[in-house]
């Protein structure tokens, strides 16, 4: 296997007035980013019409990661030379990674630009990495940046300003801030680029298979992982440095290079977990931070993981219930059999997968993700239905493509989704269980999600995913203490998320001392990706001009 590198495109950097309309400068000659790498040869880019594509990533069993304590003064003394840096904002045709990126970069409303940063921060002088930017500058006279990371680990923040372009553009918030998406270090366009596996891989299903836990069951697995992680990444430097507390220190530097004074900052799911992080880390320089689809602070890994099973579980039992109102609804009649009936459905695919018209098949893992994703919005269940008839009936089709949606995969086999990513910044933050605890945690996510309970996902040995990673996690859990010194804070939460289910979102609110949106719903995620104007009104209002809502504040989608 090969290792990816990458040649940085974006080399000179110019500085912008930040209280200045801003001039777009699209006429500057650009330099093409390239890449050549065997995970991800074309990344495909979040549409619109997902809903969830900006979070997803949190389903592959992301796990919550710990706050750093306030970085020590003397190290910061030597990152002089990467706060004084100075952007060069580019048109983004020519840094679009992936052919499904080309048109969606294209936009001439785009500027990209990358920010240097330490690969170790313990060795400032050292190697670089690089962050990627993606900014829809402010249509009027700019008072700051609006920082975004959709979710992941492993989820692409230019990708998703790109995206989501028509969303921003009509946003009262894009009147005043730049929109700026980052890529974090692994990520889309940002290096160094962390590889496991090749795309061809995770077609073939030659990758670890996630269920209720990863299907590692062997040390020898464990460390085949590491092993492959290691030399696809350039080497164990870049593998090691991979974890949010590096990100977290990414985005103080990128904070300083954009022009604020303080962070003005949206993270979705994982991304919650960066902004209570950095919120932590540097009280002082917050200005508002808001939290979509908050990780719960107060739990362990593997309690994170049960909640999250637990909500999919609830989605799954709706779900369920809205079928069965149908006379000829695939799951029967009788929602409480409906957990029965789907492992009758999926039993045959355990040991044959289901052909397809592609020739690659359905794996029984394959249909779990595509399930577990369609769950992520209620707008997608009748979508999981379908696919859960045409399955039973012999075509298999259908829900390959929810699966591929999970993966962000495009029609030329390209992986957005960057799970590889996910699983080097996991191994970085979290404990890792022994054989005998994450053997545990399998069993009983069978028990607390029953849909997941068949002897393929529940009834081995397993290993943690993480057990040979070449250096330590780098914190403990519970992963963030209550913040005190903190401006006033949003944290928006849905009653019925199925991945950060609604009870962690009051926690993450009540650590950070903020305040709470409740939003009734059931999906993952509500600012601008769930089309309620009740949301957006409230978190634009906070936005701009820090107005926080009452403590009883309400909205649906």
């Amino acid at each position: 296997m090969g290792i990816r590198t990458t040649t940085t495109a974006v080399r000179q950097r110019q500085s912008v007035n930040r209280r200045r309309p801003l001039v777009h400068d699209r006429g500057s000659a650009q330099e093409k980013r390239m890449r050549s790498h065997p995970r991800l040869p074309d990344r495909s880019r979040y549409r619109q019409t997902v809903l969830a594509a900006a979070v997803l990533l949190l389903l592959a069993g992301c796990t919550p990661t710990s706050a750093s304590p306030p970085p020590d003064s003397g190290a910061d003394a030597d990152l002089g030379a990467y706060l004084e840096q100075e952007l060069k904002w580019v048109g983004c045709k020519d840094t679009a990674t992936s052919k499904a990126d080309a048109k969606l970069f294209a936009d001439p409303a785009l500027q990209c630009a990358s920010v240097e940063v330490p690969l170790d921060y313990d060795k400032p002088a050292g190697k670089k990495a690089r962050m990627a930017l993606t900014r829809l500058p402010a249509r009027g006279e700019a008072d700051g940046s609006l920082l975004i990371d959709p979710g992941g680990p492993g989820g692409s923040g230019t990708s998703f300003v790109a995206s989501t372009l028509p969303l921003w553009q009509k946003s009262p918030v894009a009147e005043r801030f730049d929109i700026v998406g980052f890529d974090p270090r692994g990520v889309g366009s940002s290096t160094p680029a962390l590889d496991c596996y090749t795309d061809e891989e995770y077609d073939a299903g030659d990758v670890p298979r996630f269920g209720a836990v990863y299907d590692v069951t062997s040390a020898e697995e464990a460390d085949e992982l590491a092993e492959r992680c290691a030399a696809g990444s350039g080497g164990v430097a870049n593998l090691v440095n991979a974890g949010s507390t590096n990100v977290v220190r990414d985005m103080d530097i990128t904070r300083a290079v954009l022009g604020d004074d303080k962070l003005t900052y949206l993270g979705y799911s994982y991304g919650s977990e960066l902004g209570a992080m950095y919120a932590a880390s540097y009280p002082e320089k917050v200005r508002a931070i808001v939290l979509d689809g908050a990780v719960s602070p107060d739990l362990t890994a593997s309690e994170y993981r049960l909640s999250s099973f637990t909500g999919l579980q609830a989605r799954f039992d709706d779900l369920a219930a809205h079928c069965a109102e149908s006379p000829d609804c695939v799951l029967g009649s009788d929602p409480a059999a409906a957990n029965d009936r789907l492992r009758e459905i999926v039993r045959p695919l355990v040991e044959t997968p289901a052909p397809t018209t592609d020739g690659r098949g359905l794996s029984v893992w394959d249909v779990y993700l595509g399930i577990s994703g369609g769950l992520y919005s209620e707008k997608k269940w009748p979508d999981v239905i379908s696919a859960l008839t045409a399955l039973e009936a012999g075509n298999a089709d259908r829900m390959l493509a929810l699966r591929d949606t999970f993966y962000a995969r495009t029609a030329d086999g390209a992986y957005g989704h960057d799970f590889d990513t996910n699983i080097a910044v996991r191994c970085m933050d979290s404990p890792r269980p022994t054989p005998k605890e994450q053997t545990a945690l399998a069993r009983e996510i069978g028990k607390v999600a029953p849909m997941f309970d068949i002897d393929v996902f529940t009834a081995g040995n397993y290993h943690s995913e993480c057990e040979a990673w070449p250096a330590p996690p780098q914190r403990d859990e519970p992963w963030l203490a209550d913040v005190e010194g903190l401006p006033e804070t949003l944290v928006v939460s849905v009653t019925g998320d199925p991945a950060t289910p609604h009870e962690g979102g009051i926690a993450m609110a009540r650590a950070l001392g903020g305040s709470l949106l409740t939003v009734d719903g059931k999906q993952h995620g509500a600012y601008i990706l769930g089309g309620s104007k009740c949301v957006d009104d409230v978190v634009g209002e906070y936005l701009l001009d820090l107005e926080t809502p009452p403590a009883d504040a309400r909205c649906s989608l």
